[in-house]
């Protein structure tokens, strides 16, 4: 928990995106180098339902007492017991532990929808205090469907608050650009070329006060009236609490990832930069495909990030390996063939999620208990704009027997994949072996796309603990 492993007032900024009515858990903690780190942390291990977990999680703020226990308890008796006031008794949790670790000095942004964004906000009240709420700012974005029986939903909003009134934001790192037309009144040009327009110095009493674009003349007969303000000196202008220039992350976009609930980069970037310093460590415990992290990264902070599927922490792991080259800390994974195989036996769906992730350029397929065979899946560049399809099956058991690779070739052959991998936990038969070598080459033509590898490879997990991997050319790239 955050409560066991993070220590008090150790957290520059937060920035948490929570899933409503998820019904999915939360619980490995991993951080960058230079950031503080723990084991596993089973802090979100929450299904948004009303039960045991939500009880206890209820208890708890009513232990610690004080107003969010007071209005935790007002909005059970107001809504009942159903799946809002559980994701509600859970966030009230979280949220007192977030307030916990936040610097004196510390920001925190919540991003919610309108769904659930008014309930969130009393609570915040309750435990940072009203007077800490600093905005309520709306990201308006376009995306489809477009509704019939409602107004279009194309907003989500975020709850800015700080711990103290001595927080860090530079208005500076959060401008928009001037116009073209405001760009325009800069009509004047003194002796160096600087473009400026003349207004009135705002002394009290004088005829032009603060006026914008006073006549040229005043300068000569009375400068003591009016100041230049030079267009390159303006840096923009100050972000309202409406952002309407960010769009969301579309099936166009360069950088989307293969993950449901992606934000923008530059949505990140502009929070992380107006709200904490280089070196400075942010938190996110709701860290999904990891964009706070990247954002984090790419502005030199420290980060700390919270899930718990594998298929997010493949995904982060690869994500800021590809893109800077640096070494993750990460816990709650296998760190050998022991592990691995308790993981399997724990929770054999999140153990073919880790299994997949291995393998560079593959992604796990999500569709729990519905697969058909296909654990994962990527593609392989081949010649200029045309990718091969490469598929992944995992068996994470003891069974063995040709006959599985007989049907793992037939699953290359209904989903037209041109090469697949098998893994299995650590060894396999020489039949095996000699099923998959009857499925016979993949090649690749000349110069940069030139492989030459077998159809079906048995790949094991005791050969990925010995830093093997399966021979793939460096030309994989990630699905949409």
């Amino acid at each position: 928990m955050l409560q066991k492993y993070i220590s008090d007032e150790s957290i520059d900024l937060i920035y948490l995106d929570p899933p409503f009515n998820s019904k999915r858990p939360y619980n490995i903690l991993f951080a960058s180098n230079g950031a503080k780190s723990s084991a596993q942390i089973q802090a979100f291990d929450d299904t948004w339902q009303w039960g045991d977990e939500s009880e206890r999680a209820y208890s708890l703020v009513m232990k610690n007492g004080g107003k969010s226990a007071n209005l935790l308890d007002a909005f059970r008796k107001a809504l009942g017991e159903n799946d809002v006031m559980a994701y509600l008794a859970m966030m009230a949790v979280r949220f007192i532990e977030l307030h916990r670790v936040l610097k004196n000095t510390g920001s925190m942004y919540l991003h919610c929808d309108p769904t659930a964004s008014h309930y969130l906000k009393l609570l915040l009240d309750s435990i940072f205090g009203p007077t800490r709420f600093r905005n309520e700012i709306v990201w308006c974005y376009k995306s489809r469907p477009q509704s019939k029986k409602y107004f279009g939903r194309k907003h989500d909003v975020i709850l800015f608050y700080t711990k103290t009134d001595e927080y860090k934001f530079d208005w500076r790192n959060a401008t928009r650009p001037l116009t073209d037309a405001a760009v325009a009144k800069y009509r004047h040009s003194d002796e160096k070329g600087r473009r400026f327009r003349l207004e009135g110095r705002g002394i009290t009493g004088s005829p032009v006060r603060s006026q914008k674009d006073v006549p040229l003349e005043l300068e000569k007969s009375q400068p003591e009236l009016v100041v230049r303000d030079y267009l390159d000196e303006k840096i923009g202008v100050v972000l309202e609490d409406w952002w309407i220039d960010i769009n969301i992350v579309n099936q166009a976009a360069s950088e989307r990832l293969p993950y449901p609930t992606q934000k923008p980069v530059a949505l990140l970037e502009r929070i992380i930069s107006a709200s904490s310093s280089e070196g400075d460590i942010v938190l996110d415990p709701f860290c999904g495909c990891g964009t706070a992290l990247y954002a984090a990264q790419k502005l030199n902070r420290n980060w700390i990030g919270i899930d718990i599927t594998h298929i997010a922490i493949g995904l982060i792991e690869r994500r800021l390996k590809d893109a800077f080259r640096t070494t993750l800390k990460i816990f709650g994974l296998p760190e050998d063939l022991n592990g691995a195989k308790d993981l399997f036996s724990r929770d054999p769906w999140q153990f073919e999620a880790w299994a997949v992730t291995r393998i560079p350029g593959i992604i796990p397929n999500e569709r729990k208990g519905a697969d058909r065979g296909v654990d994962g899946f990527g593609w392989i560049q081949t010649e200029k704009g045309k990718y091969a399809k490469i598929l992944v099956q995992v068996k994470g058991g003891s069974h063995k027997g040709s006959a599985m690779i007989r049907d793992f070739k037939g699953t290359l052959q209904r989903e037209k994949a041109d090469a697949g991998i098998f893994v299995v936990m650590e060894s396999y038969t020489k039949e095996m072996k000699k099923e998959a070598a009857s499925a016979g080459r993949f090649t690749g033509k000349e110069g940069l796309f030139k492989f030459d590898i077998p159809k079906i490879q048995i790949f094991t997990i005791g050969e990925y603990f010995e830093g093997k991997l399966p021979a793939l050319p460096t030309t994989m790239r990630y699905s949409e």
